[in-house]
């Protein structure tokens, strides 16, 4: 069985165009938010249809609110992870590759922490429905740093942390990265 060495899926066969860089950037962007965009729909399905329970009568005042912030932020999770799309189709053959990246990155990223609001908000209604609030609360909370420590706290130890090889990244002699600087970087 062929084993992939690290970094070999990063080595392009030549030197990288800042065009192909930036359109690879962005097709890698594209694959990251289809993946967000379906589970914050089906999310955002699901809240729709709570208030047509048959429990919905019984709400707390408390659960209410969590559910009115929880459904907002899904929405705004949504409009987020589907704008790079939009926004593609408003300046697709304008030249203006570098910008449209830029703004997808921010928006996708945007985009997830609204998601993760939403996820925190949810699991937070679920819990209190079936547990109540004294309980809902802490493992909320740990959900919640969960979810911190995977999508922020380990992005970055990966991003601080050196090429297991030793060897830098072709292309980037200074290390600079896309999520580094919020904008593409000679890395991506």
């Amino acid at each position: 069985m062929d084993r992939v060495q690290p970094g070999a899926e990063r080595a392009p066969a030549g030197p990288e165009s800042d065009r192909q860089r930036l359109n690879r950037n962005f097709n890698e962007l594209l694959q990251e938010v289809r993946v967000a965009q379906t589970g914050v729909q089906i999310l955002f399905g699901f809240l729709l249809t709570v208030p047509f329970s048959n429990r919905w009568p019984r709400v707390t005042l408390l659960q209410e609110v969590v559910y009115t912030l929880t459904v907002l932020a899904c929405a705004v999770a949504v409009a987020l992870l589907i704008a790079p799309v939009s926004l593609h189709r408003q300046v697709f053959r304008q030249g203006r590759k570098p910008e449209l990246v830029n703004w997808a990155d921010k928006l996708a990223r945007a985009g997830l922490r609204a998601l993760l609001l939403a996820v925190i908000g949810v699991v937070f209604l679920v819990l209190d429905a079936v547990r109540g609030v004294a309980l809902a609360a802490p493992l909320t909370a740990v959900v919640a740093c969960v979810y911190l420590l995977l999508w922020y706290r380990l992005p970055k130890s990966v991003e601080n942390s050196p090429d297991p090889d030793g060897s830098p990244d072709p292309g980037a002699p200074d290390g600079a990265s896309l999520s580094a600087r919020g904008a593409p970087g000679p890395r991506g």
